[in-house]
């Protein structure tokens, strides 16, 4: 089976402290997995590793099968991963949410007309239409993680690294991430304390201890009731 991301006795230490400690992961092709553990255990270290954002210690980390060492390995992977920050602010590029969904697609070379049909598409995909000519910083929470979201789903990545996503949502908004994320056929990795949430969503749950990442609940053996 094709594999988006294949971790083998990966660590990382962080000023002696080992955040990440021979971690063993594989992330099968559009299957979706949820990563829990306390407070400061490298869960988001795990996914900012992933993303090319800090560098492993030591370990194999391989993306669709490509072997990644250093910057130069990890670039030609930048435009497949998708990262949605726990912080919707950290991920907004321009002021004007229209601008800011269509931002990446710029910077990637896609004609403006191309761009901005793109980044429309996808917030009326999302239901957030509406928002278009909206300040990103003067929306509410829910609003700007779904903004953040159009912005990393624009992209078309293939997979998708989303930390703690329902942060600042509240119940319905989280409903509909969940009704958004169930429908979107890419691998992804979430982080999230929440449990209800990351239980209507993944196929398994992962749980780093001072041991590794264990596999803790595979959410495939349920019956899932059929949605109508």
């Amino acid at each position: 089976m094709s594999c988006s991301v294949t971790l083998k006795k990966l660590s990382y230490e962080n000023g002696g402290n080992n955040l990440c400690k021979d971690i063993n992961l594989n992330v099968s092709h559009k299957e979706k997995i949820a990563i829990i553990g306390p407070n400061g255990c490298g869960k988001t270290t795990l996914l900012d590793i992933i993303a090319g954002l800090k560098q492993k210690d030591s370990g194999l980390l391989e993306l669709f099968h490509n072997k990644i060492e250093n910057e130069k390995d990890f670039k030609p992977m930048r435009d497949l991963i998708g990262y949605l920050f726990q912080n919707s602010d950290n991920q907004f590029l321009a002021p004007i949410v229209i601008d800011d969904v269509a931002f990446s697609l710029l910077s990637a070379g896609i004609k403006k007309e191309k761009a901005l049909l793109k980044a429309n598409m996808m917030l009326d995909d999302l239901g957030i239409i509406h928002l278009k000519e909206k300040i990103v910083y003067n929306l509410s929470g829910g609003e700007k993680k779904l903004v953040a979201l159009a912005g990393v789903l624009v992209t078309e990545p293939r997979l998708m690294l989303l930390d703690e996503p329902t942060n600042g949502l509240d119940y319905k908004m989280q409903l509909k991430l969940v009704e958004i994320l169930k429908k979107i056929d890419k691998s992804i990795i979430i982080v999230s304390h929440n449990r209800e949430f990351i239980d209507s969503i993944v196929d398994k749950i992962y749980e780093i201890t001072p041991n590794g990442l264990v596999l803790i609940e595979s959410l495939s053996d349920r019956i899932k009731p059929h949605s109508h």
